[in-house]
């Protein structure tokens, strides 16, 4: 479907009978992905100002709350002429107070597009299939899609490039992990993983990113040593232990993950200049030090300024007219 959304795009005859939907890195082939970022960049720099939302109304159907999802496609979809209405748990309650495939139905009838923050990833995937406009992962438990894109442009903005580049990421093999593993593999730059061995990348998603590495004569690795996957890192990268929906696994986490923990000294064992990247909110104590945030090599704030300019590219290419 995205390669015929593409070709309308760039001007071929007919347009697709569904819009495209971005429920995963996936749904970008890997020329797309750097295509997308190195968009953003152009929008960050303010040197390009499109309005393809213009006229049009996006849902935000949020299940989790967020700071930096919802405000960074608020603000995106404004500065690109659309209206972003919010719509939280409470209000909807998908499969609880009506079933999902009812939701999309109704919201299909009424808005241009649907941007989804949910705990299952099946209730996308039900999402899009009862519509017929695009719907976004702007976060589920099984990729976190549009972070990917945000920290492909913060690697972008400091090094000026992807080849040859390598990332480390230490901790649980989650969402956010998925995903950067196949953006990574998509552009070129080594991902590299370090986690407790029952805590890896699902195997969908990292078949996915070993796929799209040999195409691209990368590697994606997995290592069980911190230690061992920083060195030669350009990027040193990390998240949260205990993801929302997985307090009652507190404790256990807490014991797997000890020693996963990224410092000042694990950040000495990668490349001279390396940058420190996390998508927040981070748990000083846990997966960071303290300070690790406010580090010289920390370029976390200008990585969550990326959620709006990455989004932006996004949603410009799928509502190009």
């Amino acid at each position: 479907m995205w390669r015929c959304t593409l070709c309308y795009i760039m001007g071929c005859m007919g347009k697709p009978s569904k819009s495209k939907d971005f429920l995963s890195i996936a749904d970008l082939q890997p020329q797309e992905v750097e295509a997308v970022v190195r968009h953003a960049l152009r929008l960050k720099k303010r040197q390009e100002a499109p309005r393809p939302l213009e006229g049009k109304f996006i849902a935000l159907l949020f299940e989790k709350p967020s700071l930096r999802t919802r405000s960074s496609f608020e603000v995106g979809i404004r500065q690109l002429g659309g209206q972003a209405v919010y719509f939280g748990k409470e209000e909807v309650g998908l499969g609880v107070r009506e079933p999902v495939a009812d939701v999309a139905r109704v919201l299909d009838r009424m808005f241009d597009g649907i941007v989804a923050r949910v705990f299952s990833h099946e209730n996308l995937k039900v999402l899009a299939s009862h519509t017929q406009k695009p719907v976004v992962n702007a976060l589920s438990d099984v990729e976190h899609p549009c972070q990917a894109l945000a920290d492909l442009l913060t690697l972008l903005e400091r090094f000026n490039g992807f080849a040859g580049r390598k990332l480390a990421y230490i901790g649980d093999g989650n969402n956010v992990a998925a995903s950067l593993a196949i953006a990574c593999a998509s552009v070129g730059t080594e991902f590299a993983i370090a986690s407790p061995k029952r805590y890896q990348v699902p195997s969908e998603q990292w078949g996915e990113a070993l796929r799209r590495a040999a195409t691209a004569d990368t590697r994606v690795s997995w290592h069980e040593s911190p230690q061992e996957a920083v060195q030669g890192a350009d990027a040193v990268y990390t998240d949260v232990w205990v993801s929302m929906g997985q307090e009652a696994e507190n404790a256990v986490r807490m014991k797997a993950f000890a020693g996963y923990q990224v410092n000042p000294g694990l950040m000495k064992r990668a490349k001279p200049g390396a940058i420190f990247l996390h998508d927040m909110p981070a748990h000083e104590g846990e997966e960071i030090s303290k300070g690790m945030l406010d580090h010289p090599s920390s370029v976390v704030f200008d990585q969550a300024e990326n959620r709006l300019h990455a989004q932006k590219a996004l949603l410009a290419r799928l509502f190009a007219q």
